[in-house]
């Protein structure tokens, strides 16, 4: 019998653990790139499968696509192609976008107490969103602890900062249709303002108050849709997130990104259906906003 014996001969390292191995929980992506290229170039060509040129190169191919940009309307004439959208889709005239907020349920956090813990019974961060006519986010704000109001949430965002010091070049009454106002539709968690509008009470309903809900609604309904298409497409936001907070605000605005990118470019990703129909995600409905046919709304 023949016995084979198989030796082999290890490489000798110069370094049992290299620096930036040692030291990777102390920098995110861009830190380490910088400490490669500086120190270990050739594990920077290992890391990006290139050359740092090629890199470079390919960067600034894509540079105008993924610099960021605040998706704000910036001008009185984008307030009013937005206003237009609604009067011409959900007949509501000078609105500027739809205002709610949705608890992302998440696990409690360490060392948190009930810092996160909201009235509906569970941990969870608030996202706070202006929605357009046509679904997309135009405004978010993510990270807010789930214990804070909707109410409480918009007046710490810089949104709400720019509404109050009158920074966010809306147009002039003058401008709009009647004279009046643009203005931003909430429910009954909002605080109504110069530029906030939201639900009558259903104790003192009448007529006119009646058709008044019914409008409101009816445009109120984009930013319910809009979470639920966002629930029923991106699936973690049906379970509890189980990283720590600052990474949960980055996931949720990954998905309100790619949300818009879907509105915009899959056809398919808002069924007929679902324009008219309540949202799946039915811990956002609110009932003091409800609809009402207009046959039913007699005086």
């Amino acid at each position: 019998m023949v016995v084979y014996h198989y030796t082999s001969k290890r490489k000798m390292r110069r370094k049992w653990v290299k620096n930036w191995l040692a030291r990777r929980d102390l920098f995110g992506h861009m830190p380490l790139l910088k400490q490669l290229n500086e120190n270990e170039p050739n594990d920077l060509k290992n890391y990006l499968r290139m050359s740092k040129t090629d890199f470079d190169r390919l960067l600034d191919l894509l540079r105008p696509r993924i610099t960021k940009q605040d998706t704000v309307p910036q001008t009185s004439k984008d307030w009013k192609e937005v206003a237009n959208g609604f009067k011409d889709r959900w007949q509501m005239i000078n609105c500027g976008g739809c205002i709610d907020g949705k608890h992302i349920r998440i696990c409690q956090p360490a060392r948190s107490g009930a810092l996160y813990y909201n009235y509906k019974n569970f941990y969870s961060i608030v996202l706070m969103a202006i929605v357009n006519h046509n679904y997309e986010l135009i405004y978010v704000d993510v990270g807010k602890q789930g214990r804070i109001s909707d109410g409480g949430v918009i007046q710490a965002t810089t949104f709400y900062r720019r509404l109050q010091n009158e920074t966010l070049n809306l147009p002039k009454p003058m401008d709009c249709e009647e004279d009046l106002n643009v203005v931003f539709i909430g429910d009954a968690a909002f605080s109504i303002e110069e530029h906030v509008l939201k639900p009558f009470p259903q104790k003192s309903l009448n007529y006119e108050r009646r058709i008044y809900n019914y409008r409101l609604s009816m445009a109120r309904n984009v930013v319910e849709n809009a979470f639920g298409l966002i629930a029923s497409r991106f699936r973690i936001l049906q379970t509890s997130i189980n990283v720590n907070p600052n990474d949960t605000n980055y996931i949720v605005l990954a998905i309100c990104t790619l949300h818009n990118f879907l509105i915009k470019h899959n056809s398919s990703y808002v069924k007929p259906t679902s324009e008219n129909s309540e949202t799946q995600d039915t811990e956002d409905i609110d009932v003091s906003g409800q609809l009402f046919p207009l046959q039913n709304c007699k005086k």
